[in-house]
């Protein structure tokens, strides 16, 4: 008896956990999708600072004139337009060499206030080994990691010779 209820459980467990990986990347796909327009329509609803708030806001309640509820959402595919279009002026802007030297001037800059030059940093390397030209991911290994009866996944980046003479990947 006890041996059926441990099968039951290992078959009910190995179902659960499959079922877990089949659906988790579709339900943290759309959780980052919604969360990510939520989170652009906050930003982009800003760019509409020079329309008056009764034009684009939802009265709460037709009693209650001065609190305003969610903006219309034809305001927010609206702003959301004119942020793909600053962008896109920025990208053009940022073709030149004058804007280039700018664009470093800034980048500097935010690298010497302390924080936020961790943060920054950090995307925009990230950023700079995705949108390169030049392969920084070589290829992709298996390697040992955290001890030798476990794999991780890695990135070849580059090559090394250890004091061995052994080649070392980095």
């Amino acid at each position: 008896m006890a041996d059926n209820e441990n099968d039951a459980i290992a078959h009910w467990r190995a179902n659960f956990f499959t079922g877990l990986a089949i659906v988790m990347p579709t339900v943290i796909s759309i959780a980052v999708v919604v969360w990510l327009f939520r989170n652009v329509a906050n930003l982009t609803d800003y760019l509409l600072f020079f329309l008056p708030r009764a034009w684009t806001h939802a009265k709460q309640s037709p009693v209650d004139t001065e609190h305003l509820g969610d903006m219309y959402w034809y305001w927010s595919l609206c702003a959301f337009v004119l942020a793909v279009v600053l962008v896109s002026l920025i990208g053009r802007f940022g073709r030149n060499y004058f804007a280039r030297k700018a664009i470093e001037w800034t980048d500097k800059a935010i690298l010497r206030i302390p924080l936020l030059n961790k943060i920054y940093g950090t995307i925009k390397q990230v950023n700079e080994s995705f949108t390169s030209n030049k392969s920084s991911f070589k290829q992709v290994v298996l390697v040992s990691f955290p001890h030798k009866d476990s794999r991780s996944v890695g990135f070849v980046t580059g090559e090394q010779k250890g004091a061995d003479n052994q080649k070392w990947i980095s």
